[in-house]
């Protein structure tokens, strides 16, 4: 069976347990419970349009994407998607992925899942591939990472899966002063490690990448390695897998990878390059603030809050 975020029984067995939950929550409805306090936003008038804060931001308010970290993946079809990868919240995942795209593991692969409103997922099935040397085969579990020292940007809003939720040099990020534990948060084009059952945590051999609502439910369970800056518009339309969780049921439906590799393996005249938002920038609380206050012509009503998946970081390409 082809390695993935879940095996076939898991969906058998997530089905089940649905069931469970719904049944538990038809019998809880008939209590009578006080609703909670509602947290009720303040919208903050004059709010800058987002795209304007972003037209507008100074050269300083923008960080480089280094060539180490940024994976391309070229379809057979000719289209491109470029990876940001995150090493300093899954370093070992990472180091794994980049001997794997030296090692030319990709070149052949293909995308054999595409899950509406969920995922997109690609890879070799490691089972009838030996992986090239240098890539461990059982990382730890790169979930969170500790959360001393880090500098982070609060949203100021409250997140519904964490304690608190903001970001740290580009990444969108949750955190837990209790715990003392940071992660990545699996919002829109977020990047992940696909894994069998524990003690597996995936080499990084199979990825993913969120196509859809933000499946928060994944955060701290599965190593999140990175995010697509560039293509998730090639991955989003791909047809639907007919199969259990999306999976193509037929191998003439995958979608063929012609190769993956690093920016910084490239002549530098060929290197495409982007850059990102900083998110300590007055730019950035700018943008953020014009995101939970849309105003304008259209917005009657603004929000006065928003989600962590709401607030993406802007990338742009530099030509």
């Amino acid at each position: 069976m082809r390695p993935g975020m879940w095996k076939s029984g898991m969906a058998a067995s997530a089905i089940l347990l649905a069931s469970g939950l719904v049944a538990a929550c038809g019998d809880a409805s008939s209590e009578t419970t006080a609703p909670p306090p509602s947290w009720r936003p303040t919208p903050v008038s004059g709010a800058v349009e987002p795209a304007d804060t972003i037209k507008n931001a100074p050269a300083d308010a923008w960080r480089a994407v280094a060539p180490e970290n940024l994976l391309l993946m070229d379809l057979a079809d000719g289209s491109r998607v470029a990876i940001e990868l995150a090493p300093d919240f899954a370093p070992v995942h990472v180091a794994n992925i980049r001997a794997l795209a030296r090692a030319g593991w990709w070149d052949g692969a293909a995308i054999y899942r595409v899950q509406d409103n969920y995922v997109v997922q690609w890879g070799v099935n490691e089972s009838k591939a030996p992986l090239p040397k240098g890539v461990v085969k059982l990382p730890p579990a790169e979930y969170d990472r500790a959360l001393a020292g880090l500098p982070l940007r609060p949203l100021g809003y409250p997140d519904s899966y964490a304690p608190l939720a903001g970001h740290l040099d580009g990444w969108p990020v949750a955190w837990s002063p209790e715990t003392g534990r940071a992660w990545l948060t699996h919002c829109y084009a977020m990047v992940g490690a696909g894994r069998d059952l524990s003690p597996d945590t995936g080499t990084g051999g199979e990825l993913y990448a969120v196509i859809g609502h933000a499946p928060r439910q994944l955060d701290r369970n599965i190593a999140t390695v990175g995010r697509v800056i560039d293509g998730i518009d090639t991955l989003t339309p791909r047809p639907r897998g007919t199969g259990a969780l999306g999976f193509y049921e037929n191998r003439a439906q995958d979608i063929a990878i012609r190769q993956v590799r690093l920016a910084a393996d490239l002549p530098p005249a060929t290197r495409p390059a982007y850059e990102v938002m900083r998110t300590d920038s007055p730019s950035f609380a700018a943008y953020v603030t014009g995101r939970a206050n849309r105003g304008g012509d259209f917005f009657d009503v603004p929000a006065g809050g928003i989600d962590i998946c709401n607030a993406p970081v802007p990338t742009r390409k530099k030509v």
